[in-house]
């Protein structure tokens, strides 16, 4: 057994203290820098933190319609199409396009010819056109930007956040033609094609395009989506047909969301076909904004209706189950706005109900603008504060 005199016990002791009171100065300047770490970067990390408790925290508005210039009467019997720009509230009966403010003051009103005029907005800007028709115009709640008139007739036409517009019409010598403009009308890119394109979405910076045509695959008929860069030739790439007639197509980080008749799909940037939804039951609406997605679905037969989110190109879509028919849908700032029979509700993407209020009447749509939804009935719109 070996053996200590009191010195070298002593001295043992004081090592020992030295390594504790060492040790507890290490974790000190551990956790000094740590702390010092989360303050520094805490603009990254606080409030997503914040924001745990918070987000399935759901908000009941009110739901009570809003006066004063509340319901805008809508006069002609016609169907009419309500859409958002801005700050501006646009309306497009068959004699008139109306823009309003938030207020419901009416900012202008103009007449056009159109007999069958569909209207699309983006930029602040909007589009009207005459579908099967020749004629176009791209106008803002102050006057006329430009018109155009074609030598055949328009198949369908679509704006670009930055004021370029895509129109695509029928040819003489090939199945469909597509014209591009800037924001002040000059054609700036047009291409002859073989197939018969049904829509059109920009890309990024509306420096291209992504088209969808429809064919015949095996006995089906299919969709297929084709991205085009204004400045070559030919095309980027071109998807497999998707088993579904596409209605729709909205350009997203080089890859596309289309949405169809009997089902929907997302082609990634590469031209692959992502992910393949069909619906069991009728499709009423769609929506698509920066590659977040919403579809709603209603089987009266079997009493189900429900909303599918998709986050993005890859994921699986999660479904909501709605306790009413679902009337329309809207994906805008991170959210899916639906509107049933009975409420209007707003989801985030993990399926988290952030928001929702009781609808008394009877409406056909709606639109998203800040604070307020704007509701669409037979002859009147009715707004409410929205807060989500």
């Amino acid at each position: 057994m070996p053996k200590y005199d009191t010195e070298d016990i002593v001295d043992i002791k004081n090592r020992k203290k030295r390594r504790k009171r060492l040790l507890k100065f290490l974790i000190f300047l551990l956790l000094v820098g740590i702390g010092a770490g989360l303050y520094f970067t805490k603009d990254m990390w606080y409030n997503k933190l914040r924001g745990i408790g918070e987000q399935y925290r759901t908000i009941v508005n009110s739901g009570q319609l809003a006066d004063g210039n509340f319901p805008i009467e809508i006069s002609s019997g016609a169907e009419y199409q309500l859409r958002t720009s801005g700050k501006n509230i646009i309306v497009l009966s068959d004699t008139y396009t109306l823009y309003y403010d938030t207020e419901g003051n009416l900012l202008r009103k103009r007449q056009h010819n159109y007999t069958n005029s569909i209207l699309c907005v983006a930029g602040g800007r909007a589009l009207i056109y005459e579908s099967s028709g020749n004629e176009l115009s791209v106008e803002d709640s102050e006057t006329e930007i430009y018109s155009k008139e074609f030598d055949n007739n328009i198949l369908c036409a679509r704006l670009s956040r930055e004021g370029y517009t895509g129109v695509v019409t029928t040819s003489d010598n090939y199945s469909s033609e597509i014209f591009v403009y800037d924001k002040k009308g000059t054609l700036v890119y047009s291409r002859k094609c073989m197939e018969r394109v049904t829509d059109l979405s920009f890309t990024s910076e509306s420096k291209g395009c992504v088209i969808t045509y429809v064919e015949a695959e095996g006995g089906k008929l299919v969709t297929s989506v084709q991205c085009l860069d204004f400045s070559q030739n030919g095309e980027l790439w071109t998807s497999p047909g998707l088993n579904t007639v596409g209605l729709e197509v909205c350009a997203f980080d080089g890859g596309a969301f289309v949405l169809g008749f009997e089902a929907c799909g997302y082609v990634d940037s590469s031209g692959l076909i992502s992910s393949y939804y069909p619906y069991d039951g009728d499709m009423k609406g769609g929506s698509s904004s920066g590659g977040q997605s919403a579809v709603i679905i209603n089987n009266d037969d079997r009493r189900k209706y429900i909303a599918a989110l998709f986050n993005d190109g890859s994921s699986e879509p999660l479904i909501i189950d709605l306790q009413e028919p679902a009337v329309d849908v809207a994906v805008s700032g991170g959210l899916a706005y639906v509107l049933t029979q009975g409420h209007m509700m707003a989801y985030d993407f993990t399926g988290g109900l952030r928001s929702i209020a009781e609808v008394s009447d009877s409406y056909t749509g709606f639109v998203h603008n800040g604070g307020h939804v704007f509701l669409k009935g037979y002859n009147k719109i009715d707004r409410i504060d929205y807060e989500s």
